[in-house]
């Protein structure tokens, strides 16, 4: 508690006035996360983007197969999850890499609900 005045008096008010200063914890929020999803297409080799997912997102071979065999199979696959600055370096990377070495692979980010955290 701080007391306010020469002698704890007031004299604006008429008396002694404290003043207590509760500092208050703010309150943080998570910052909303974003999937990097690549698709199949016919043309960018299975053994390309497994090379990509090692070079790029960190990937061991049999974890950056897996990913790549579901891009495949389904269309689609997630790489990663991060916050939107790291997705979008990531997703450019990617398309950066497939166009370098002229591969049509597509790449993109897509936000995850908040309930889905």
């Amino acid at each position: 508690m701080i007391k306010l005045g020469a002698d704890n008096q007031d004299s604006e008010w008429g008396g002694d006035s404290a003043v207590a200063l509760e500092e208050s914890k703010p309150k943080l929020k998570k910052p909303p996360l974003y999937r990097v999803v690549i698709f199949n297409d016919d043309y960018t080799p299975m053994e390309f983007v497994v090379s990509l997912l090692g070079s790029i997102f960190g990937m061991g071979y049999e974890d950056a197969t897996r990913v790549m065999l579901k891009v495949h199979t389904e269309g689609k696959a997630v790489c990663a999850i991060y916050i939107r600055d790291i997705a979008e370096t990531k997703a450019q990377q990617t398309r950066e890499y497939a166009r370098t070495h002229e591969h049509p692979l597509r790449c993109e980010i897509e936000p995850i609900d908040d309930e889905s955290n």
